[in-house]
């Protein structure tokens, strides 16, 4: 050989040539990597930013509706199993089908008998197949459900923890989380037992044929109606077939993952948006402000035929420039009232105008640019105070001096100069929601984002009540500069609230029953003297919830 020759130089290059193929391998499955994850993860991509999308777009009555946990697995699980469907899953399953089908034309030629015995137990395994569908596609589906029910749990207890400590509640979250964690377990056994019962039919069913060949083939040879080097063929052929066979199973199972996915998904997708622009927009150039309710009727499309409407022929106009309060006894629809100038619901009959124009009519983003709200509920976002209290404000460079000017004009409104003192100031990042904040704090940076927009209307619903009595009249003092140039509609769930109205209006039962000064509704109206006097009645139990339990007891400590 070259060794006992000398000529070591054949060996070199014998070994550079294994050297040169190993890289070209390697350079081979590197480019296929990229070929194969560049485009799905393009797809995953894409699909995610066209679903947060849809997310923002679907109405407020579709939120509604719908867990956090279900979308959140949606948008995160479903798509990554579509991703890792689109990069090996569909590439294995159309190679090993290519495979299976050029073998077996392959085995036919070399021997017809023997082709068709091998071919035949495809037979059990397409009727496996088949049932193996209907079982596994049903028990994928409630799988990834239950996913999702487990992740709204954990979303929940996450948001709630306060809650579940203050009450000692740990206990009960965790027994109910384990018992959905037990189910979803559950059902991915028994998606186990059904994988592995299709596999045991795709490893037995060419484990039978390649027997029955193999004696067939010996019988053929020995009569000689087959050579063996055909013989050798077909079983080196078939011996390739057993893994593509084999691995259909958990392709087969990964298709109907993936299939189960796009269907939840798309589910999102398909939803209608009921709330959309218009074809032909109506503009207004320099709005002044003038909003008014025209027999307005509303009621949730979920709603029961014999329910009546939250609202039921709302008439109510505000003059630009005029505040007006909304008072009422809880479930008289004074909330339900306050989304419907943005759109955050569609009036079920009537019309909301602002100008005289439909809102229906208008822009959704030019809409919500002349009307901002400020929720009871303040909900505020993981990110600096300044990013927040400007989150309406698009049109400024949120470090320009215009920007700083218009934030500082609303936290000074808002009475909201606590955030000077928070560890970076207005860079502070207040956590998720707000929590690092107390209830009074978070409304009145909500309030203040309110204010920033600098909107032609301004609606709020009690933007004051997590306020002390000291801050709120602070409050309503910059709220009346602010007032004086802006419409606005205020729901007022404390009697000292409607002191920032022009004009008040009462109502029952969806209906406005009484509208005017409140000095003049309190001097004739028994009813609207009733409801101040009960909103008056649960303030004083608001208030004496709000009592700070950690001062309650430094003044029992004193006490002694």
């Amino acid at each position: 050989g070259p060794l006992a020759s000398g000529a070591t130089t054949a060996v070199v290059w014998g070994a550079l040539a294994v050297l040169g193929l190993g890289l070209v391998e390697a350079g081979l499955v590197w480019l296929r990597r990229w070929l194969v994850l560049a485009p799905a993860t393009a797809i995953e991509y894409n699909l995610r930013q066209k679903f947060y999308n849809r997310l923002q777009k679907l109405p407020i009555e579709f939120h509604d509706r719908w867990q956090g946990g279900q979308l959140l697995s949606r948008m995160m699980q479903d798509l990554n199993v579509i991703r890792r469907w689109m990069a090996f899953g569909l590439i294995m399953l159309v190679v090993n089908l290519l495979t299976v089908v050029i073998g077996s034309v392959l085995l036919f030629q070399w021997h017809w008998a023997l082709g068709a015995i091998f071919v035949a137990s495809g037979v059990p395994l397409w009727i496996s197949g088949a049932k193996f569908e209907r079982t596994y596609g049903r028990l994928t589906r409630m799988s990834q459900d239950q996913q999702g029910d487990l992740a709204t749990s954990v979303e929940q207890s996450v948001h709630g923890i306060r809650v579940l400590k203050a009450f000692g509640r740990g206990p009960y979250a965790l027994k109910n989380f384990r018992a959905q964690a037990e189910t979803l377990r559950g059902t991915e056994m028994r998606k186990a037992r059904a994988i592995a019962s299709v596999d045991f039919v795709l490893v037995l069913m060419p484990e039978l044929a390649f027997a029955v060949c193999l004696a067939l083939g010996i019988w053929l040879t020995a009569d000689g109606q087959i050579e063996v080097a055909q013989l050798f063929a077909f079983f080196a052929m078939a011996t390739i077939l057993r893994w593509p066979i084999e691995s259909i199973g958990f392709l087969f199972s990964f298709l109907l993952d993936a299939r189960t996915s796009t269907d939840r998904v798309f589910e999102v997708f398909d939803t209608v948006d009921t709330i959309t622009d218009p074809a032909s927009p109506t503009r207004i150039d320099q709005p002044r402000g003038a909003l008014a309710f025209e027999d307005v009727h509303f009621r949730y499309q979920d709603a029961r035929d014999h329910e009546r409407d939250l609202l039921d022929g709302v008439d109510l106009a505000l003059e630009p420039g005029e505040t007006m309060a909304l008072v009422g006894l809880t479930g008289s629809g004074k909330t339900t009232l306050t989304t419907l100038p943005t759109r955050l619901y569609d009036v079920t009959s009537g019309r909301v105008t602002l100008d005289g124009v439909d809102v229906r009519d208008m822009r959704l983003v030019e809409l919500r640019t002349h009307i901002a709200t400020a929720f009871e509920d303040a909900t505020l976002f993981s990110a600096s105070v300044r990013e927040n209290v400007l989150l309406g404000r698009d049109d400024l460079d949120l470090l320009s001096d215009e920007a700083e000017r218009v934030m500082r004009e609303a936290l000074e409104v808002a009475q909201a100069s606590f955030v000077d003192d928070l560890p970076d100031g207005v860079e502070t990042m207040i956590g998720e929601e707000g929590m690092s904040l107390s209830g009074g704090q978070r409304q009145r940076l909500a309030l203040a984002r309110a204010v920033a927009a600098h909107p032609q209307v301004l609606v709020m619903d009690d933007p004051l009540s997590a306020l002390d009595v000291n801050t709120e009249a602070k409050v309503q003092m910059g709220l009346r500069s602010v007032l004086a140039g802006t419409t606005a509609l205020i729901v007022a769930h404390r009697p000292s609230t409607v002191a920032l109205a022009d004009r008040v209006a009462l109502l029952q039962d969806g209906r406005v029953v009484e509208v005017g000064a409140h000095s003049e509704l309190m001097a004739r109206s028994a009813r609207y003297r009733s409801v101040l006097s009960s909103l008056e009645h649960e303030d004083r139990e608001d208030s004496a919830q709000r009592v700070d339990p950690a001062r309650a007891f430094e003044d029992q400590e004193a006490d002694r």
